[in-house]
């Protein structure tokens, strides 16, 4: 059953982040776990993009699945001068695979993926079938496992967001119980009023103009996952793009957007 706001609360729907932060709704989208059916998609839903840190979900499961994380505090890794660290003060600390999620440290992901190495990397992306499922990075840059998903070979639409996500818990995915397990645990945000379990996870990154120069001024901002309500499990992405270069993450900001939306979303998605 698909459904549709009211065109007042559409305009707001779509431009709720947008007064502030300078930014448009590329798309909003929000399924039905259990049957698969779409029931909300607004926007440009089938397009491809990079999926920055949402991808972290996906590492996790990997991670998880190979026995390189352990538990919410295992490994504890230590922070190295030469990590990257645009992510400020919060990246150039010990991390666990729980800071690692609410804080997005990169670095932290690129161990990972050199743990897993390039073989068993796209062997795992290949299997989860995550977007276009190309690790292969920037051409002749031989840095697949640093940032294949960061702006470069990696893309995903939102709505193949939603089958990813609608597989991972429904545990179809061809990884252990445990890592879809731990990766639930991670993941776990705030409960939402009304009763509901949320699950997500941010991404920000910019995209490349055509020198390969990035364009910073139209940054990408994702919001993807889950919330759950007794038998009931809707899986949903918003993905928005900055018109002007902001002080905040896309991300961020589009996750608190969200967040303000979802219970009243997701009472409309129950009818």
């Amino acid at each position: 059953m698909k459904f549709r706001f009211a065109a007042s609360a559409l305009i707001a729907f779509a431009f709720s982040i947008s007064t502030n932060a300078q930014a448009a709704t590329i798309c909003t989208a929000m399924g039905d776990a259990a049957t698969g059916a779409v029931v909300l998609q607004e926007g440009n839903c089938i397009e491809r993009v990079t999926p920055a840190s949402t991808f972290k979900i996906a590492l996790s499961l990997m991670g998880y699945d190979a026995g390189f994380l352990k538990d919410q505090h295992a490994p504890r890794l230590p922070y190295q001068q030469g990590y990257v660290d645009w992510g400020g003060d919060a990246w150039r600390q010990d991390t666990d695979p729980a800071r690692w999620m609410q804080y997005s440290v990169v670095w932290y992901s690129q161990q990972i993926t050199q743990a897993l190495g390039a073989a068993r990397f796209q062997k795992y992306t290949r299997s989860l079938g995550y977007g276009n499922a190309n690790v292969a990075g920037d051409p002749g840059k031989d840095n697949s496992l640093e940032r294949s998903w960061i702006s470069s070979s990696l893309k995903i639409s939102p709505l193949e967001q939603l089958g990813f996500l609608r597989r991972l818990v429904n545990h179809q995915l061809p990884v252990s119980r445990a890592a879809i397990d731990e990766t639930a645990r991670l993941t776990r945000l705030a409960d939402l009023p009304g009763g509901w379990q949320l699950h997500g996870k941010t991404g920000a990154a910019f995209p490349r103009k055509p020198d390969g120069s990035f364009d910073e001024a139209h940054g990408y901002g994702w919001f993807v996952g889950w919330a759950s309500k007794g038998e009931r499990t809707f899986v949903f992405a918003r993905l928005v793009q900055d018109e002007q270069a902001g002080q905040q993450s896309a991300g961020l900001r589009t996750r608190e957007a969200m967040i303000r939306e979802l219970p009243a979303m997701l009472e409309q998605a129950q009818q």
